[in-house]
């Protein structure tokens, strides 16, 4: 269900490394617990981030969640079209409802969790 390339932050939010950049998104597991998601506030073009710090929010029916920084990291992209139709992140949330794209600082992808880490994380909290 979580793909191996990725990796996952205890947060719930998840990094795909590519060539140049990165990829910054949320779990299916946590687009399901927050429900239908209807806004996203995301930040702008060469804004830098710390591990760990907030760089946005989604806002469900139920509540409103920030998302963190998997690691240090500079927006070099936003995907505008889940500004636009925020329901992606639940359709698609490790496609076409990425967050952000992001040159990464000094960062050490291996300190975040593995898909194998992720799902035992998940399975922890279900109960």
């Amino acid at each position: 269900m979580y793909p191996d390339d990725y990796r996952y932050t205890k947060e719930h939010e998840w990094i795909k490394k590519g060539n140049a950049e990165a990829t910054v998104g949320i779990t299916t597991y946590a687009q399901k617990e927050l429900g239908d998601i209807v806004y996203v506030e995301l930040p702008t073009v060469g804004k830098k981030f710390a591990m760990g710090e907030a760089f946005g929010s989604i806002e469900s029916v139920k509540a409103v969640s920030e998302i963190y920084a998997p690691l240090e990291m500079e927006i070099v992209s936003v995907n505008s079209t889940v500004v636009d139709q925020p329901e992606l992140i639940n359709q698609d949330p490790h496609g076409k409802g990425w967050l952000v794209k992001v040159k990464l600082g000094n960062a050490d992808l291996d300190s975040l969790l593995s898909s194998g880490e992720y799902e035992e994380l998940i399975s922890q909290e279900k109960h």
